[in-house]
């Protein structure tokens, strides 16, 4: 079991370095209204190419290297090529070797998407060279003379940046851009809408620059204040959960149509229920806390921890200890090899991450008209600490939200904290699945919340929000729209409706607490004997299926 885990969370740390935030495409959807010009800019969704125009990187791309493909099987170099030096670190308790030679051997694989231990770009790779020479054209003329505008559309300007680089150097590039567009449309102001990764650019940009340029910003799954999914991995916040494991397969079988068998997934039920029950945890042994530090370092700087732009995603609480998971304790030899890349990300976290709410309340107090949206109803990273907070596969809502108070995905909000809310006037941020207040957000008035979108989707309903917001001459709130503060979508008919409470239990998995949070004995039991029923009628079919083929 612990090679499998070990295994498992080989896979599970790559999973969780992968946060793909699509880009908007061509999409023609047009949104009119206001004369100010916005400027919109994606995640890591866009693929990375080399000097020549061949693509060394894109995160679809990455099942492949995950396996079973000529170019990759990961688990191969990680398992069976590494064997010889993992059998020396338990025999010897000398782990280096294991180490080192993991982080060689999956970093040929990444050769060229890698920036170097300086944390630059060591071989000129970067987005594609079409959309650069869009951005390029796009100020040559203004782009309602292009396309005969009354006004200005959520796409006509957008960004394109090396999400890898650091973000205060993409910000500088921002600011030169955002001039470029002031100058040929004649605006005073622009309007900036941040997806994702993008997200931490507009906080690095309004730290640099301040805000006098700047009409609006909107945050969209935003990571501005860390993802756990990238921050807990990286800094060895692991925690092995069966159950949590299961709901993220069960969202990707619903999600992404992967036909997965019931039989795979009531088995890691029935796996969690009896683990449960016989008070087995998946603690750090000696030999296996090893393991996991030494792993999550490898994997790191052998993949996508020499990038600046990720380690944004790293929060405050968790960075230095993702500084020595990562590179050991100060003054070791990869400290001070990364020496130049370390300078990078702390000036970044001393200049951004540890003043988040510093750099909100200069958007406030500068009256910047200011949107956010925040999605959950989705498992994320099943292998964190966080794994049970709800969220939208990549970040939890509190960190998206920038600060709503929020239950597990077990429970809701108790029935005295509500009370209390509503004692004190608050009862209208309370969501009607009662696992959201919304008062203690840095935004509560102006943040959406969104059930059903997963963090890789991005809609035409959202995209229409925010640009309303952004472009408006006031601040516009969520009682000035139809639509409520708490929303739910239909991935089906790709529509949204008012959240209620007898509409709002909407997720791919349900809960019962008492089965899936038992605390007593007899639940434990209960919860066993159950699985274990249900585990037997998908066996039984499972085999009749095999021997009918």
């Amino acid at each position: 079991m612990k090679r499998f885990i070990s295994l498992f969370l080989i896979v599970a740390v790559l999973f969780a370095l992968a946060v793909p935030a699509g880009a908007a495409g061509g999409s023609d959807y047009r949104h009119w209204g206001n004369q100010i010009p916005v400027v919109v800019f994606h995640g890591d969704g866009e693929p990375i190419y080399n000097a020549e125009g061949e693509k060394v990187f894109h995160f679809s791309e990455m099942l492949n290297m995950l396996g079973g493909s000529e170019e990759g099987a990961l688990a191969e170099s990680a398992v069976n090529v590494l064997m010889p030096f993992l059998m020396e670190g338990i025999a010897n308790n000398n782990w280096d070797p294991y180490y080192d030679a993991l982080e060689k051997e999956i970093g040929e694989l990444f050769t060229e998407a890698r920036y170097d231990e300086n944390g630059e770009n060591w071989n000129g790779t970067d987005v594609s060279k079409e959309v650069r020479q869009y951005m390029v054209n796009n100020l040559k003329r203004d782009t309602k003379e292009i396309y005969s505008h009354k006004s200005y559309s959520a796409y006509d300007y957008q960004f394109w940046y090396d999400w890898r680089q650091d973000p205060l150097k993409t910000a500088d590039e921002l600011h030169e851009y955002i001039m470029g567009v002031k100058k040929i449309t004649g605006s005073e102001k622009v309007s900036l809408m941040g997806r994702c990764l993008g997200s931490t650019i507009i906080m690095a940009y309004v730290a640099k620059y301040g805000t006098d340029d700047i009409h609006g910003v909107a945050f969209n799954g935003s990571v501005a204040a860390g993802g756990e999914i990238i921050s807990e991995s990286i800094s060895g916040k692991f925690e092995i959960d069966l159950a949590a494991i299961n709901r993220m397969l069960t969202d990707f079988n619903v999600k992404d149509n992967m036909g997965l068998d019931p039989f795979i997934t009531k088995s890691l039920d029935l796996a969690a229920k009896v683990a449960t029950v016989a008070g087995i945890e998946f603690e750090e042994t000696k030999i296996y806390g090893k393991l996991v530090q030494g792993v999550t370092s490898a994997l790191a700087l052998s993949t996508f921890f020499t990038w600046p732009g990720y380690w944004a995603l790293v929060t405050e609480e968790d960075y230095e200890d993702a500084l020595r998971y990562v590179f050991g304790k100060e003054g070791s030899a990869k400290r001070e090899k990364y020496a130049k890349l370390i300078e990078k990300t702390d000036a970044y976290h001393e200049l951004v991450a540890s003043n988040i709410d510093g750099i909100l309340q200069t958007i406030k107090d500068n009256e910047v008209k200011t949107v956010n949206i925040a999605k959950y109803g989705y498992q994320i990273a099943p292998v964190i600490e966080s794994r049970n907070r709800i969220g939208d596969q990549f970040v939890t809502l509190k960190l998206a939200s920038f600060g709503a108070t929020t239950s597990t995905v077990f429970e809701t909000l108790s029935d005295e904290y509500i009370e209390q809310r509503v004692a004190e006037g608050k009862g209208k941020y309370i969501s009607p699945d009662k696992q959201i207040d919304a008062s203690t957000c840095f935004f509560p008035d102006s943040t959406w919340f969104t059930k059903g979108i997963s963090h890789s989707d991005w809609t035409d309903f959202e995209t229409g929000l925010l640009y309303q917001v952004v472009t408006a001459d006031t601040q516009l709130t969520v009682d000035d729209f139809d639509c409520t503060q708490f929303i739910c979508y239909d991935n089906e008919t790709k529509t949204v409706y008012p959240m209620t409470e007898e509409n709002c239990h909407i997720e791919n998995w349900k809960i019962n607490p008492v089965l899936d949070n038992p605390q007593s004995v007899y639940e434990k039991m209960f919860a066993a004997i159950r699985s274990l029923i249900i585990w037997l009628f998908e066996a039984v079919e499972f085999i009749t299926g095999i021997i009918n083929k």
